[in-house]
């Protein structure tokens, strides 16, 4: 098990240190597949992004090659950002919105200062080079909504493979072509990875309802209608 950690504290008494053994214990259990559910869930309850409210956000490729194909997934919690700098498809949306809430209240008012989660997942077969380098194209995915990881950023992605790598050989590698040599596969995994990131940011934010939480400070939703005149 991987464990990882955001700072909420605008919306969450963090320091309380309120989650217990039987907590953790319980989400393993609930623990399911199928689709992912976005917004303001799970760990992202409590998570702020370019000063509204952030989450947990989903995306996926199918990546092409020849006529064999891969799948790229990306879970993204969302807590980063200045709301000047958002960025949608390209258009600096944040210098239209209006300002979110009381910015003094929150720590990444003045810089980008945020920690944000990323999980990379692909079936392609990959080692563990191949995956530190997925894992470095993921800020490329931040950079295109407004992210710059601003001193004090602790920002981490973490990728794994769902195939096998027991029988790596010449033969092997014939008989299954989702084998990623860096020439055969890899830059579509590396767009793939951009992508994904990039949405699945704008997915946490997008589908996250408006929350209240400790000494009354409030996280704002995205509002939707007026991004959309934009």
């Amino acid at each position: 098990m991987v464990v990882g950690e955001t700072n909420d504290g605008y919306l969450n008494d963090l320091q309380g240190r309120h989650v217990r053994e039987k907590h953790v214990l319980a989400a393993v259990e609930k623990a399911s597949g199928g689709p992912v559910a976005e917004g303001a869930v799970g760990a992202g309850t409590g998570t702020m992004c370019f000063g509204w409210k952030g989450g947990v956000g989903t995306a996926s490729r199918v990546v092409e090659v020849e006529k064999y194909g891969c799948m790229l997934g990306a879970l993204v919690q969302t807590n980063c950002g200045r709301a000047k700098d958002l960025m949608v498809l390209g258009v600096p949306v944040g210098r239209r919105l209006p300002a979110p809430q009381d910015f003094s209240l929150l720590p990444q008012s003045s810089a980008d200062q945020g920690s944000v989660m990323v999980v990379l997942a692909t079936d392609a077969v990959l080692d563990t080079r191949q995956l530190e380098r997925l894992c470095v194209r993921a800020g490329a995915g931040l950079a295109r909504v407004g992210s710059y990881y601003g001193h004090g950023s602790g920002d981490f992605v973490v990728a794994f493979s769902t195939g096998s790598l027991a029988a790596h050989s010449q033969i092997y590698r014939e008989k299954h072509p989702r084998i990623a040599n860096d020439s055969f596969l890899m830059d579509g995994l590396f767009r793939a990875v951009v992508e994904c990131v990039e949405e699945a940011i704008l997915n946490s934010m997008t589908c996250a309802a408006t929350v209240v939480g400790r000494d009354g400070h409030i996280a704002h939703a995205l509002p939707l209608d007026f991004l959309v005149t934009i």
